[in-house]
């Protein structure tokens, strides 16, 4: 009988194991395991994933990993050996999901592809995330996120018209995670009716143009590049952060005719703009942005933020603050619903996002971080190998060292 005190998880029960490294396939991993499921990292014996090495902000710890790995038990495997081989082959047989992101071919160079494992494990859900896809001219590129949002026109439509620039957060990464994951969990409700898994092929440059939205059809209809417009709107005017009299900017969002004339009437006191020609609908005010935005510009500065902002909050429109990092971890909405939470790792608490999968009958329990390789005796116990086995793997350089939790994952 299940343990009613355990609240129920959506993904309990589902082991994953993650040959994994960097950003793309542990994000995706990274939301299987806050929803319950088992993930098995795999590492490199000694280095672990490469995203261990980027940074040491976090007490020693890189802020890639604990961004990425929490919930996670990692085990440190030498793929390059024979015995490495063979017990990632039995750990792959033994779980519902694969996930990697190696690069190009190295799946297929383990012996862990699709096709050498599906006749063995029918059940199995195998998810390659790659830069370019399985196949196409481009397959074997490497990929990263910067090089991606250029290939895939993100730079294309980012910073002023004389000056491109990247988006902040690795986007290309997050796009190919999350499809990743939604992928998966789609799959493993497939197989509940099917009963088999299946190949999932998701790559970092197809999600990234999946959210190019309306550009594309912007240009095959119109025939039209999109302008860089740094931090406007690419087609609604007034739309973006504009600088008040204390410096601090105000983000206006006019998204129909309505607000147009609220924030004309109601909040500019303004209403001669609402007879203005320039300004009459949607297209109209884009034609005439420079014109616009300089007005909106020099009304905007003859009041201090907050004024603004209470002018917005009166008539119901939109409205939003650019904040620095510091004002984001201590917003509002942060501090009521208590997004930061800590979680143990091997240096001791630290703090973390919380999960933003908020569901009402599947609680998401936030684990601890893993000590590289930690976890590598415990999870070949439980594949069925005998302490002696597990020994001589350790002498023959198949498996990582014995390492001791400073601070144990918490499983949740």
């Amino acid at each position: 009988m299940a343990d009613s005190s355990v609240p129920d998880r959506a993904l309990a029960g589902v082991r994953v194991l993650g040959l994994e490294q960097a950003a793309a396939a542990p994000l995706a991993s990274h939301i299987l395991a806050d929803l319950g499921a088992e993930v098995i990292k795999v590492e490199r014996p000694g280095s672990g994933d490469v995203i261990r090495g980027w940074d040491r902000a976090v007490r020693g710890l890189s802020t890639g990993f604990v961004w990425l790995n929490r919930a996670k038990e990692s085990v440190a495997i030498d793929g390059k050996t024979p015995g490495g081989r063979s017990i990632l082959r039995r750990l792959a047989l033994d779980a519902d999901v694969l996930l990697t992101n190696l690069g190009p071919g190295a799946i297929d160079r383990l012996g862990l592809g699709y096709s050498d494992l599906v006749d063995e494990n029918p059940r199995l859900i195998h998810c390659n995330v790659s830069g370019y896809g399985l196949s196409g001219p481009y397959r074997d590129v490497k990929a990263y996120d910067l090089l991606v949002q250029g290939e895939a026109g993100v730079i294309a439509t980012t910073g002023y018209p004389d000056a491109p620039a990247k988006v902040g957060i690795p986007i290309t990464d997050i796009a190919a995670g999350m499809y990743a994951a939604v992928a998966i969990i789609a799959a493993l409700y497939q197989r509940e009716r099917s009963g088999r898994g299946q190949l999932i092929d998701v790559s970092m440059f197809e999600s990234t143009l999946a959210w190019l939205g309306y550009f594309p059809q912007h240009y095959w209809h119109s025939g039209e590049e999109p302008e860089r417009v740094g931090m406007r709107h690419h087609y609604i005017v007034p739309y973006g952060p504009y600088l008040a009299s204390d410096r601090r900017y105000v983000a206006l969002c006019v998204a129909s005719a309505k607000d147009w004339e609220t924030i004309c009437r109601a909040v500019f006191e303004r209403p001669d703009l609402l007879r203005d020609v320039r300004f009459e609908d949607p297209p109209a005010r884009r034609r005439n942005r420079a014109a616009l935005d300089e007005i909106v510009e020099a009304i905007v500065r003859t009041r201090d933020s907050n004024e603004w902002i209470e002018r917005l909050r009166a008539a119901n429109l939109p409205f939003g603050e650019v904040r620095s990092m510091a004002e984001v971890l201590s917003h509002p909405q942060v501090v009521a619903r208590s997004t930061i939470r800590e979680v143990d790792s091997p240096v001791g608490r630290i703090p973390t996002i919380e999960s933003p999968l908020r569901m009402s009958a599947s609680p998401v329990a936030l684990g601890g971080l893993p000590e590289l390789g930690g976890d590598t005796e415990r999870v070949l116990l439980r594949a069925g190998y005998s302490a002696a086995e597990i020994a001589a793997f350790r002498a023959a350089g198949a498996i990582g060292p014995t390492r001791v939790r400073r601070s144990p994952a918490n499983r949740g």
